[in-house]
């Protein structure tokens, strides 16, 4: 397959690249004061349902810092909808569930599949508005069957857990029934987005941490591999997890051209456990943006050390950017992963 004009998709393919692309989960966001803005004027949900605006912020972010790729602004939990599964964005409370999924009758409600491209017709037509004005490759996303599961069962951020893996472990078959579900939605979903003109998809298992190794690959493992397999290889697939190392063999056993690793490990040691020709993303802790510049820019060169010589290395935070950072650092961060890993080319 011959170079393409583009770092990032270069290094997805696992071709050498120039330079190391990167692009910032989270990129755009409440740090950017154009994005306040139009937050000041629309809700966070009529942001993502409005193509017009979700095309603007997308496209704003690349601007902004000069990223080799655009991620469309969406949220993972846009996709409850079209299987019956209401949901809200409470002020100062994020994301809530009014009726949590606990029982097997709420699960057999849940609707068996989606038409995506219709019923979220919106994310599509966003990503068909962001493939016209810009040439940055444009990633497309949903949340993981796990995560999703989890936001569905608990009915909204947790620091435990406990309603999700009360029902994995007292009723694995019902558990299973909702993960199916979910994994047959987002394939769905991430097809749909991919025929819209997405270039490359990435999967946010942002909850998986909390799981241990066995709980992973008996209830989480068969589900992914059913999802990849539904995605074929029509673009490449990002596979992010957060809050747990000892997963990421599972999870790249589970599938994926990619594997997104958060800051909990050293990047070097990723290569260890996966392969010094594993495809790798991450890992800076999105913490150093908000601390002196040349803190951030060591530890940027401590991973871009630990990531020389392999091919596909794409940098990314560890998570997301938060709202206490700035635009001009945030760039900046960009601009010296750039030059820094031409100096080591």
């Amino acid at each position: 397959m011959p170079p393409s004009m583009s770092v990032f998709l270069d290094a997805l393919n696992g071709r050498p690249t120039e330079t190391t692309p990167i692009w910032l989960m989270r990129q755009a966001g409440r740090y950017q004061p154009e994005y306040r803005e139009i937050r000041s004027r629309v809700s966070f949900v009529e942001l993502c349902k409005t193509p017009e605006l979700a095309a603007e912020v997308t496209v704003r972010a690349v601007s902004d810092l000069g990223v080799d790729a655009a991620i469309i602004f969406a949220d993972i939990l846009l996709v409850l909808e079209p299987l019956g599964i209401g949901f809200e964005f409470t002020k100062g409370d994020g994301p809530r569930i009014p009726t949590p999924i606990r029982t097997s009758a709420q699960i057999d409600a849940v609707a068996d599949e989606i038409d995506a491209a219709a019923e979220l017709h919106f994310v599509m037509e966003s990503i068909r508005r962001v493939r016209a004005e810009m040439d940055t490759p444009l990633i497309g996303f949903a949340g993981a069957p796990f995560t999703l599961a989890s936001y569905a069962i608990e009915g909204s951020g947790s620091k435990n857990y406990y309603e999700a893996k009360k029902l994995m472990s007292g009723d694995p078959g019902a558990f299973a029934a909702l993960m199916d579900k979910f994994a047959r939605a987002v394939a769905a979903y991430l097809n749909a987005q991919i025929d819209a003109g997405a270039q490359a998809v990435q999967l946010f298992d942002s909850w998986v941490g909390c799981l241990s190794p066995n709980d992973y690959r008996t209830h989480v493992m068969p589900h992914m591999k059913t999802l990849f397999a539904a995605l074929g290889k029509r673009v490449p697939v990002i596979h992010f997890g957060t809050g747990n190392p000892e997963l990421y063999p599972l999870m790249q056993e589970a599938g994926g051209d990619v594997i997104g690793v958060d800051w909990r490990i050293e990047f070097g040691d990723a290569y260890k456990r996966l392969g010094d020709d594993a495809r790798l993303m991450g890992n800076l802790d999105p913490a150093f943006l908000l601390g002196p510049r040349e803190a951030m820019f060591a530890e940027a060169d401590r991973i871009l050390d630990a990531a020389a010589g392999h091919a596909g290395h794409i940098f990314n935070l560890g998570h997301g950017v938060m709202p206490q950072a700035t635009v001009a650092t945030a760039r900046a961060l960009v601009d010296h992963v750039h030059e820094a890993s031409a100096r080591r080319r």
